[in-house]
């Protein structure tokens, strides 16, 4: 392999650890996301690449960096675009579930409500007592890819009056169209 890289120019050799870096951080931000959310045997599978690409990126890196420096910058600069990149890829596949929890007065629980049952998303209403006024609170357990789009609807449906905490949610079992 040394020999390999000795052949090609450096710019070439520093291009190639600076791309290899940026899947393996990609892949490891990846890997982490899927290992929370209980995914083992695609967090192994993913983990068993990043291995093997950091095996190849520390050797070159090792065995050439006393003759090129700029290595040093390169694989740097592939290590900070690589977690850029695999958050980005992460919150675009949206692996997992969310949990809402929604803070409303009766109107808007009744908006709320009746898009969510239009929407046939299961959710549990409880009454309480905020600091002025009588409250109630929502919960919905959603798929993470929806709940973007879920979010904004139930803000237009009750004209933005609403208080919301979202999390994401590690394990569940059951519930109205969530059993797992």
């Amino acid at each position: 392999m040394s020999e390999f890289l000795s052949s090609l120019p450096p710019i070439v050799v520093c291009l190639l650890v600076c791309g290899a870096k940026i899947v393996e951080i990609s892949i490891q931000s990846l890997k982490t996301c899927m290992m929370v959310r209980g995914q083992r045997l695609k967090a192994a599978g993913l983990g068993f690449l990043e291995c093997a690409i950091w095996g190849l990126v520390i050797s070159t890196i090792i065995t050439t960096l006393g003759d090129n420096l700029f290595l040093l910058l390169f694989y740097c600069v592939g290590y900070a675009t690589g977690l850029f990149l695999g958050s980005t890829l992460e919150s675009k596949i949206a692996l997992g579930t969310s949990n809402l929890e929604l803070i409303a007065g009766d109107e808007s629980t009744e908006a709320i409500t009746a898009y969510l049952t239009a929407a046939n998303k299961g959710y549990t209403v409880f009454a309480g007592h905020g600091s002025t006024d009588k409250m109630n609170m929502i919960f919905i357990v959603l798929p993470r890819k929806e709940m973007p789009k879920v979010l904004s609807d139930i803000r237009k449906v009750c004209d933005n009056k609403v208080f919301v905490v979202a999390s994401d949610v590690s394990k569940y079992a059951g519930g109205y169209g969530m059993i797992k």
